[in-house]
């Protein structure tokens, strides 16, 4: 019980020592700005469907630091992102750029969509070939009556 209480007391009187004020991204509003703008722009490498500015992944605060880093250097937005295309390809870019390497990424989901709606077209056609009215029997007929009857005493 005492050693309860200790605990108690060494968790309630840590608390504070672990709180802190969120470090700003940059001291100057406008290179946060900018910051920020770039961060949605760029894709988290390990995260693949976060943005850097989403990101919590230690790569991410990284390429952060080194973006900031850039921008404290003075270099343009296009210099930035070209600087990170040259030296991760265009998978660090959050939106690709429509080219003949990534035309498969921009046009795959249209023609998957086309595939797809093409053979549930042709197995629909199919089934319906495959439907045949069948002639029921009068004895089948009476059959039938007889559940039916049965079942609505049931009920």
């Amino acid at each position: 019980m005492r050693m309860k209480w200790v605990m108690l007391i060494v968790l309630f009187l840590s608390g504070p020592a672990w709180a802190g004020e969120a470090r700003p991204l940059a001291d100057d509003p406008a290179v946060e700005a900018r910051l920020k703008h770039l961060a949605v722009e760029l894709r988290c490498l390990v995260c693949q469907n976060q943005t850097l500015a989403d990101s919590n992944a230690p790569l991410a605060e990284d390429l952060r630091r080194e973006v900031r880093e850039m921008i404290a250097k003075d270099m343009s937005d296009k210099e930035i992102i070209d600087f990170l295309v040259a030296r991760y390809g265009d998978f660090v870019l959050y939106r690709p750029p429509l080219k003949a390497t990534t035309t498969l990424l921009w046009v795959g989901p249209f023609v998957l969509l086309t595939i797809g709606a093409t053979v549930l077209v042709i197995t629909l056609r199919r089934r319906a070939n495959k439907v045949v009215d069948a002639p029921v029997t009068v004895e089948e007929h009476r059959r039938v009556e007889q559940l039916l009857a049965e079942g609505g005493k049931r009920s």
